[in-house]
């Protein structure tokens, strides 16, 4: 399938980032990507292409220029609530599901690392998102802080859509106990619970420049992953 991409400005968009949609005139599904710690990277991109290949139309805001921040690397986390990530989100989601080529009642959130964890947020407190999928979330056994008040394994408990989660054994942000904690929650919340652990993947398996990168579980996880986006999201 044929896809269209380019770069997301503030100043012609409302939001900073990267977008990739196919060449279509009927409203399809849709993909709102929230990004790992380092930001829109060119992996971040690549991925945001081939779900577009798919059918599906994928935008991946950048949260350091929405928050304002000139070096969000290093300062996003240090600085920002759960709660602000959560709004700066909703602009991006309300960006895509707002498009004319969109059906906003079948969208989904796909999160990576930082992004899963702070996506856990955003979809416990977005009843319209369809799906989830989340690769590696960077949940960790901390206790609430005014950054983070509450921690995604309770803010799980409120989805209301299907999931779909890859972990590793070697997973040296979130431990496997962690681990365990948050499949519990998303368990008791009542909506479908596809669960995927590769004991010998570390946090990152999947991506593309990163230490950790595994080729061949990377590409399990991605058609797993796009099985269950076809599914949840009626897309065959």
């Amino acid at each position: 399938m044929k896809a269209i991409s380019r770069d997301l400005s503030a100043d012609k968009d409302g939001i900073p980032g990267y977008i990739a949609h196919p060449d279509r005139k009927e409203p399809g599904p849709g993909i709102l990507v929230v990004h790992h710690h380092y930001g829109v990277t060119g992996h971040m991109k690549a991925t945001v292409c081939n779900f577009a290949k798919l059918g599906y139309a994928t935008v991946v805001p950048d949260l350091y220029k929405l928050l304002g921040l000139s070096d969000g690397v290093h300062e996003a986390q240090k600085k920002t609530t759960d709660g602000q990530f959560v709004e700066i989100i909703n602009q991006s989601w309300s960006y895509l599901t707002g498009r004319n080529d969109v059906d906003g009642k079948r969208c989904a959130v796909v999160g990576y690392c930082m992004g899963g964890r702070i996506g856990i947020h955003f979809v416990a407190a977005t009843p319209s998102v369809r799906a989830f999928v989340g690769y590696y979330p960077s949940v960790r056994d901390e206790q609430p802080t005014n950054l983070r008040p509450r921690h995604p394994n309770d803010a799980a408990r409120d989805f209301k859509c299907p999931s779909i989660i890859f972990f590793g054994g070697k997973d040296h942000v979130a431990s496997v106990p962690v681990q365990q904690h948050l499949w519990s929650s998303l368990q008791s919340n009542g909506q479908p619970l596809e669960w995927h652990f590769f004991p010998h993947a570390g946090h990152g398996f999947a991506l593309g420049d990163g230490d950790c990168y595994d080729p061949r579980l990377a590409e399990s996880a991605w058609s797993l992953a796009s099985d269950f986006l076809a599914r949840e999201l009626d897309h065959y």
